[in-house]
């Protein structure tokens, strides 16, 4: 799957920039790069369409200046940037994220990811957050859903953590096959990875449900997520700004789904909510 690159200049920067990158997620952006002059962001091709600025209200004010271009990102050109720039990411001393060309650590969970045109490195905020999560939690004898899973790091952690029923799902098949060969080279033994949607979910069950998507994604979807899981289990959402936990946790309040906790990293927010009984 292609992504389509958003190259803004802001003038002047700051609260513009915020503002832009809130505005954008809210119509399916999912992933943003600060510039000198701006910030870059990206969306699936599959979900933009030539009027997709066409509401973002920050490009009319008459208080800032922005300007952009766009084009599209092929997957190959991906993969070859994230060779040159990646470096291995630590989290909480607890865990590294790592290339297959990089060094083994002697953390407690090293983990090898070679991420391709997915999403989910751990250097997102997100991603970071949702690891975090994971290694506060016990999995033993769990099973997990990991949804819009990309690179099923988080699959991959939730089996190091105990886990003994995984399943990985990504509406991208480059995604799927990626996730197949991180997952091999993790020599995990226990997840399944399945190309799809939540309506994939139908009379599936889980005890935890892993899902760091968009805003929008999550809204739609909550509910499928909840009927999926047990009673007291645990869902684990991320992918939107704390801005955005109002209304996360107004829907997931509709579907008996309790807030427990979140996580905050530079405005983006991970959140735990467990099922009522």
């Amino acid at each position: 799957m292609n992504y389509i690159e958003y190259d803004f200049k802001i003038e002047p920067q700051g609260v513009a920039s915020e503002i832009l990158v809130a505005e954008l997620a809210e119509w399916g952006f999912e992933s943003f790069v600060d510039t000198e002059r701006g910030i870059l962001a990206y969306i699936q091709e599959s979900l933009w369409n030539e009027h997709i600025l066409d509401e973002i209200y920050i490009l009319k004010s008459e208080e800032f200046l922005i300007t952009y271009s766009f084009r599209t990102i092929e997957q190959v050109n991906w993969n070859e940037e994230w060779e040159k720039n990646f470096d291995p990411i630590s989290v909480d001393g607890l865990c590294t994220v790592r290339a297959p060309f990089h060094a083994k650590t002697d953390t407690k969970y090293d983990i090898i990811i070679e991420p391709k045109m997915s999403f989910g490195t751990g250097h997102h905020e997100t991603t970071y957050m949702m690891l975090q999560f994971l290694l506060q939690t016990d999995f033993s004898r769990k099973s997990v859903l990991d949804m819009g899973c990309g690179t099923s790091v988080l699959a991959i952690m939730s089996e190091k953590r105990g886990a003994t029923k995984i399943t990985a799902i990504d509406i991208d098949d480059w995604c799927v096959e990626n996730s197949i060969e991180n997952i091999q080279r993790n020599d995990c033994k226990c997840i399944e990875v399945k190309l799809g949607d939540a309506s994939l979910l139908k009379n599936e069950h889980f005890d935890v449900v892993i899902a760091n998507i968009n805003r929008n994604i999550l809204l739609n979807d909550l509910s499928l997520y909840a009927a999926t899981l047990s009673q007291n289990g645990m869902v684990l959402l991320s992918g939107f700004y704390k801005s955005d936990m109002p209304v996360i946790l107004e829907e997931c309040s509709k579907h008996g789904l309790s807030f427990v906790e979140n996580l905050e990293r530079n405005e983006w927010v991970a959140v735990k909510c467990v099922k009522k009984d």
